[in-house]
């Protein structure tokens, strides 16, 4: 089924790309990557995801929301195939920098970011020490917005 589903993507990006602008060929690459990832060809749907990134760097600019947001995408693939070192620096220094310069701290895709940093330092069977103290802080400030059950935003229903 899986299979099917990435050649029918296939199809339709083929179809697409003579047609639409870059932002609906790169929503179709996002998914093609997407089942590429569930069908475990990760090098191949890291590979896509890279490119989508970049191109969206390159249209929209690093601080825009739905640039962010592929970069999360594409730095929870990376932490998923192992390259957590990769995975975390790229959510440092690429990602939460111009996520709460723009977006701001308090932000849901910023707040999923710092999640997704917390996960991947949590996962990490090398991690040292000063990793989980780093950590905890991450998981209290997320912790403090996000309802666990709900997901919704406890600071918006005050």
């Amino acid at each position: 089924v899986l299979e099917a589903t990435l050649a029918l993507q296939r199809r339709y990006w083929r179809y697409w790309v003579a047609r639409y602008d870059r932002s609906t060929i790169f929503i179709i690459q996002g998914n093609i990557a997407s089942c590429l990832d569930d069908l475990g060809r990760r090098v191949e749907a890291l590979r896509l995801k890279r490119s989508v990134y970049t191109g969206h760097v390159s249209t929209l600019g690093v601080s825009h929301e739905i640039t962010i947001g592929y970069g999360l995408n594409l730095a929870i693939s990376l932490g998923r195939a192992g390259l957590r070192d990769e995975a975390m620096e790229f959510l440092r220094d690429q990602l939460l920098p111009p996520a709460e310069h723009s977006l701001g701290a308090d932000h849901d895709v910023t707040l999923l970011l710092y999640h997704s940093l917390a996960v991947i330092l949590a996962d990490n069977p090398d991690r040292a020490r000063d990793d989980l103290c780093l950590n905890q802080p991450i998981h209290r400030d997320v912790d403090t917005h996000f309802d666990p059950n709900t997901g919704d935003d406890l600071l918006e229903a005050e």
